[in-house]
């Protein structure tokens, strides 16, 4: 028997027909999806360190369970000592399972860790897309304290397919995702 993360059989089972319920979809193929998840992480003190770089791949790689890429400046910017094609951040893009089982991570495990937590801010981008930015990297289980070089944060991304922030909101909060109470307008 194959193997299905828990959040995707929470999604085919439960969230699509209250989705569909909710906003009155004629068909399960209108119920929005997650497309994939982006964690990405800026680096920009590699520019004088490049260790910082090499660590931040490693933790990265092991916070999602997938390999990690470095993102390269696109332009030259003389104030920052900074040239094109300079190494100055990374990141990894989960899709399918892999998406599934860090999500359930990220909401069961790590944001619970984070201090003084009271649920996380409704910042939609207007076409459904949700980004959560977050300030440690020492909320996620994987990383050792022992082991970390600097503090660092970075965005994790939400891509769905949902036509708007309304449906977006809806759809994460059914995977359990703990927003803050809002008013909405």
């Amino acid at each position: 028997m194959n193997y299905v993360p828990t959040l995707k059989k929470k999604y085919r089972e439960e969230i699509v027909p209250a989705l569909k319920k909710e906003f009155n979809y004629s068909s399960v193929m209108q119920v929005p999806r997650l497309e994939k998840i982006i964690i990405n992480q800026g680096v920009g003190q590699a520019i004088a360190d490049k260790k910082l770089i090499e660590a931040a791949l490693t933790e990265l790689s092991t916070i999602s369970g997938q390999k990690s890429v470095t993102t390269l400046s696109k332009k030259d910017i003389s104030n920052f000592k900074l040239r094109k094609h300079m190494p100055i951040g990374v990141k990894v893009t989960l899709r399918k399972d892999r998406m599934y089982e860090f999500l359930e991570r990220l909401i069961c495990v790590s944001l619970p860790r984070i201090r003084d937590f009271r649920g996380v801010e409704y910042k939609f981008d207007g076409c459904g897309n949700y980004t959560l930015g977050i300030s440690e990297q020492i909320i996620f289980p994987e990383i050792d304290i022992d082991k970390i070089h600097k503090m660092m944060g970075m965005n994790i991304t939400f891509v769905t397919n949902a036509g708007s922030d309304e449906e977006g909101y809806a759809l994460l909060k059914e995977f359990g995702i703990p927003f803050k109470n809002i008013k909405k307008n």
